[in-house]
């Protein structure tokens, strides 16, 4: 399995690269990027083969999506698929800030709106960031936090947008499984082209395979697996750190400590096993990983060419670390 492998986003026909690449932490999540580095960041995955970018307003509040249109303004526009989203308006004294971005612009700030009106607004002050004339999928970022307006005004402005031939795609952004099969359960017709999902199909958590998954492939709905590294937790599950817990529950940990023992035993770093994983539903178009430098872009590329060997996949069904209907990768 290569980064470079190109396959169909769903029903939208686009091209998108088996790898792609999530450019929150460009904007400076956790700690800040040099803006040159961001760009030879993108400029390794490009070299890679890497063809999807997904960016958002909030990543950074600008930040983001500033210093994808600086790396890949220079690129063959038909050539990859960019993503943003919607749902969040960047604006001076926005109360809805997130205290993991590393050095923000100074007064700006996020506001939750998903109106019809503020996502229109939000499009076009992401093209003027981007300094592009279009993007390819827009995504309704976290619709879970004001869902009645998000899917009845921010899903009919976007799949306004899409009739439109504005965008190629509409989606969702979502941390949460049951969110995304409500949503494609309720939206009008034909609904979203594709869901991204994040750390809800991963070696730790499959609570998308129950319902979401089966629902995106019976209506050819695109998955894009993210968060697959669960925040760190796979590569160093150490018990004084938090990865979003309090406290790493003591089962949790046992059961990444068995998982890594099943991927030393075959030799396969616990990472390639993880970011390998989803791709074996065939909902999944597409893992998206982030990076911060340019060696971990060739790090991930590497992971997901390492061979697995399918006993490995057994094993861990055996041990019950992975569900037996769960599909695995070829």
């Amino acid at each position: 399995m290569r980064a470079a492998e190109v396959v169909s986003l769903g029903r939208s026909g686009l091209p998108v690269s088996r790898l792609g690449l999530g450019l929150a932490s460009l904007g400076g999540m956790y700690a800040p990027v040099a803006t040159a580095r961001a760009v030879a960041t993108v400029d390794a995955a490009w070299e890679h083969g890497v063809r999807l970018y997904d960016t958002a307003p909030v990543y950074g509040y600008g930040r983001s999506e500033s210093v994808a249109g600086l790396a890949l303004r220079p690129r063959p526009r038909d050539e990859y698929v960019l993503c943003t989203k919607v749902g969040r308006l960047i604006e001076p004294g926005g109360p809805d800030t997130q205290t993991i971005w590393a050095d923000p612009p100074p007064g700006l700030g996020p506001r939750l709106d998903y109106s019809y009106p503020a996502v229109l607004r939000s499009v076009e002050e992401s093209l003027e960031r981007l300094g592009l004339d279009r993007v390819d999928v827009l995504h309704v970022h976290d619709p879970d936090e004001d869902y009645p307006t998000a899917l009845g005004e921010a899903y009919r402005a976007l799949a306004e947008l899409r009739a439109a031939g504005v965008v190629r795609a509409v989606s969702i952004g979502v941390n949460h499984a049951d969110v995304a099969a409500r949503f494609l359960r309720e939206a009008p017709a034909p609904g979203p082209d594709c869901v991204l999902l994040a750390g809800r199909y991963t070696l730790l958590d499959q609570s998308g395979l129950a319902e979401l998954l089966p629902l995106a492939l019976a209506r050819n709905v695109a998955v894009l697996a993210a968060g697959v590294f669960q925040s760190g937790l796979l590569a160093d599950p150490r018990p004084g750190a938090a990865y979003g817990y309090a406290e790493v529950p003591t089962a949790l940990l046992d059961r990444i400590a068995a998982l890594r023992a099943v991927c030393a035993r075959y030799a396969v770093p616990p990472l390639a096993a993880a970011l390998q994983f989803p791709l074996g539903h065939p909902a999944v178009a597409t893992v998206l990983v982030g990076a911060r430098a340019p060696e971990e872009v060739t790090e991930n590329a590497r992971l997901l060419d390492h061979p697995v060997p399918p006993a490995l996949w057994r094993d861990l069904k055996s041990l019950r670390l992975l569900p037996e209907n769960a599909p695995t990768p070829e």
